[in-house]
Formats: structure tokens, C-alpha cells, sequence
């Protein structure tokens, strides 16, 4: 078998044996691992320990553990019940006042913790049960609930931008700038849709008795200093420090974990074993995530190396498209892909598979990268894997089925894809800020310069020299 063929193999291989459930972290490195003994002998112990080595040593990884531990101080301070209940009084007079409370909630602590299992879990326990007594549709409520929650992948400080900024060679912090305003414009395009469907059927989102909706000024201001104001002016200053260029993500990201201490001391809600089981948590999750790092990184270099990335891109590249039709052709793979897995494992295995032939079609690794981000929405929200709506029903009342969760969940989908289309038509809502602030791109062009991604293949002089 030619080296091209060992390494369609082993693509084959792995999706086969992650739809099993195999651990993925594990299974991309012992692919990596057997299928480069078969094609380089035992060179490919050396090298692996040095690929391993090199992204274990990526400063950009810092911030990852950072940023959830910020989120985990956060989530169990305290803060989301207050949250909720202030910016509730505040709507109280929209239509929908509830369900554009709880997408207003969700996107500030999205942007807070960037976890959107706890966020879809804590809005499930708080948020979802007040919209079904207050007599609204279930499958509305759940639609809101799940979409919201889900809105930590895009908007910053995002994990995921910080693993494809890592992968890609892109900026972490010009991503931040480029994904701000599609994800600000995605919570309101949410939010406008709730608004206009409960002006349209009432029935769904019915509005709240007038004691909810007329509260007192000063209670309402009350309620707004103690929740709204202190979570704000921390994510500001997170977002501000990085965005102005005052920190590095992972000093900001410093500075966030420790104002969410501060917070939950403020809020009397600061124990040890919060604490503690906050680190706990957090180590967890940031093992997780180096280790999926590294074995895609290994997997990714040994299928460069046996000449699978070629036959990959040749193929593309003797298929008629031009740069419109091979976004429409990426996007629409990452959007099937998002059904049986999760975004990590698109994000580290597929995503690289794509970035090499970003310059062919004059696309931009950061315009890419955030269209990913928007699209990989949908991979927590569209059936059968659809992480979010399992985390929902998980919480959710018993009477509450899956399908109408999986029901609930579809018109966000389709908002999903019509923000895609709209970005990409004006690009000028992903390019402007980080023009702006940087400088040194042409607004309004999707192929804006920006550093070329790795080619992620193992070379014959490094292997000839080990």
C-alpha cells in the first residue's frame, strides 16, 4: 500500500472508531503513532516527542486553563441567579421579556465562562422552568435556552478561538476583535426574533402580570448595580486589555481569574471547596483539551507525512470552485460534521485539513476562522449529537420531551446560517474592528492578509536528520 492510500486509511479508520466511542484524544495518538511506525519506522517515536514537546510549549495554550478556571469561579458564585432576575426586571415591557431575558443572561455569561455546558445547565435549572410557568411554548424556551448557551463558542474570550488561533498560526487576539461583532449580532438577531414571534403569536411568550413588569426605579437600579454592573466592568476590562493590546490573553486572563475570586468574595459566595472543586474542574478540562491538542497534532502530522493532505487538497483543487464555492463546499462539510461530533474535534482533527488550501482560494485564515466559529453553533444545537439539547433535557422537567427540545432548537439553526450569509457578504463586519485597532488589512475583502497556517506534515529533512 502506498504511503497516500496508509493515510486515507487512517482517516477512515479514526472516524471509524470515534463513531464506536473510542476515547479520541488516545485513538488519534495511537493512529499517529501505528500508522507512522508503518510508514517511517522507528524515526517516528523521536519525532513525536518532539512535535509533542513543541505544542506543549504554545504560549497561546496558557490562557485555556485560565479562562475556565475564570468561568467555574464565576458559575459557582452566585451570580446567574441575580443576573437573570435583574435584567428580567429590566425587559419586563418587551414582548418576550423572559426569553430575551435569559438570551441577554446567557450571552454575558457566555462571554464570562465560554463553558456552554454549565451555561445551558444553570439557565436550565433557572431561566427554563420561569418561562414554562409563566405559560410559554416549550419548545420556544427550550430554543432560547439551548441557542444562548451555546453563544460562549463565538463570542470572547472564546476557547474555541484560542484553539483554532493556536492551529491556524492566527492572532488570538485579532480573532477576539473579528468575532466580536458577528457575536454581539448574533445574540440580537436572537433576540429579534423572540421579540417579533411573541408580537406575531402572543400565545407563545405571553407577556408578565403588570407587579412583574412595573418594578419601582430604584429597585430596579438595585438590582442592576449588584448583578449587571460588576460582571460587565469584569468582562470589559478582560476584553478591553486584550482587545487595546494593554495584556497577552493569558495575562488578562490572569487578572479575570482573579477578579472572579474577588466577585464571589463580594458576594459571600467564596468557600474552599468551591475552590477546590473549581481547580478540580478546571484540570479536568484543560487535560482534556491539551491532550485532544496534542494527539491531533500528531495525528495531523503523520497523515501530512504519508501524503494524505495532498490527495486531500489535489482533489479539491481539480474540482471547479472558486472562493465562494469552496467556503460554501468547507462550511457545509463542517456544518455535517458538527452532527456526530463535538467542535474540539473538529476544530484540531478537520480544521487543518482545510487551512492549507486557504491561500488557493485567497481566504483569509482569520475570515475562515470566525465563519467557523459561527457555524460550529450549530454543532451543539442540530440532532443527533446536539450537546446542548441532551444538557437541557438533562434539567428539564419530565414532561419536557427531546423532541420538542430538537424542535425548539431549529429556527436558532436557520439564524445560525442566514448570520453566515450575511457575513460573508459583508465582511465588513468581521474585518472592521480588527482593522481598526491593528491595522495593516483591507476592509471589506474576506482574504485579508494574515500569517499562513502550519502545514502540519512532518518534512523528509526532518526525518532524514533524525
Amino acid at each position: 500500500m502506498s504511503d497516500p492510500a496508509l493515510g486515507l486509511t487512517m482517516l477512515g479508520l479514526f472516524l471509524f472508531f470515534i463513531l464506536l466511542g473510542f476515547p479520541i484524544a488516545f485513538t488519534l495518538m495511537a493512529m499517529g503513532l501505528a500508522f507512522g511506525y508503518l510508514g517511517m519506522g522507528d524515526r517516528v517515536f523521536d519525532l513525536l516527542v518532539q512535535r509533542t514537546y513543541a505544542v506543549m510549549a504554545n504560549d497561546v495554550l496558557i490562557s485555556v486553563p485560565l479562562f475556565v478556571f475564570m468561568g467555574y469561579v464565576i458559575e459557582r458564585a452566585n451570580i446567574l441567579d441575580r443576573l437573570f432576575r435583574a435584567l428580567q426586571m429590566a425587559s419586563g415591557n418587551i414582548p418576550g421579556s423572559l426569553a430575551v431575558a435569559t438570551l441577554a443572561t446567557c450571552a454575558l455569561f457566555a462571554t464570562a465562562t465560554g463553558i456552554v455546558g454549565a451555561v445551558v445547565t444553570l439557565m436550565g435549572l433557572l431561566a427554563f422552568p420561569a418561562m414554562l410557568k409563566a405559560g410559554y411554548d416549550v419548545r420556544l424556551a427550550a430554543g432560547v435556552t439551548c441557542a444562548g448557551g451555546c453563544l460562549g463558542i463565538l463570542i470572547p474570550p472564546s476557547i474555541m478561538l484560542i484553539l483554532y488561533g493556536a492551529t491556524a498560526g492566527v492572532s488570538v487576539v485579532q480573532l477576539y476583535a473579528a468575532a466580536f461583532i458577528p457575536g454581539v449580532a448574533l445574540a440580537i438577531c436572537y433576540m429579534l426574533y423572540v421579540i417579533i414571534l411573541a408580537m406575531l403569536k402572543p400565545q407563545v411568550a405571553p407577556p408578565l402580570p403588570p407587579e412583574q413588569r412595573n418594578v419601582p426605579t430604584g429597585q430596579l437600579v438595585i438590582a442592576l448595580v449588584t448583578s449587571f454592573v460588576p460582571l460587565a466592568l469584569l468582562i470589559a476590562a478582560v476584553l478591553g486589555a486584550i482587545l487595546m493590546g494593554l495584556a497577552t490573553p493569558s495575562e488578562a486572563a490572569a487578572m479575570g481569574s482573579l477578579g472572579a475570586v474577588v466577585l464571589a468574595v463580594v458576594y459571600r459566595a467564596f468557600t474552599w471547596a468551591k475552590l477546590r472543586e473549581s481547580v478540580y474542574l478546571t484540570a479536568r478540562t484543560s487535560a482534556m483539551v491539551c491532550w485532544l491538542f496534542v494527539g491531533s497534532y500528531i495525528f495531523s502530522s503523520v497523515f501530512g507525512y504519508l501524503g494524505g493532505q495532498s490527495v486531500v487538497e489535489e482533489f479539491v483543487k481539480s474540482l471547479p470552485l472558486n472562493s465562494f464555492t469552496f467556503m460554501i463546499l468547507a462550511q457545509a462539510i463542517i456544518f455535517v460534521l458538527g452532527w456526530p461530533l463535538e467542535w474540539t474535534e473538529i476544530i484540531v482533527i478537520f480544521v487543518p485539513i482545510f487551512l492549507p488550501l486557504l491561500d488557493d482560494f485567497g481566504v483569509s485564515p482569520l475570515f475562515f476562522g470566525v465563519m467557523i466559529a459561527l457555524n460550529l453553533q450549530t454543532s451543539f444545537l442540530s440532532p443527533p449529537v446536539a450537546m446542548a439539547t441532551f444538557y437541557l433535557k438533562g434539567v428539564a422537567p419530565k414532561h419536557v420531551r427531546l423532541e420538542d427540545i430538537f424542535a425548539g432548537v431549529m429556527p436558532f439553526i436557520y439564524i445560525v446560517v442566514a448570520t453566515m450569509v450575511v457575513m460573508y457578504f459583508v465582511p465588513e463586519l468581521v474585518t472592521w474592528l480588527p482593522e481598526t485597532l491593528y491595522g495593516g488589512t483591507t476592509a471589506g475583502d474576506p482574504a485579508l492578509a494574515i500569517e499562513a497556517p502550519p502545514s502540519g506534515g512532518f518534512t523528509e529533512e526532518e526525518v532524514m536528520r533524525e
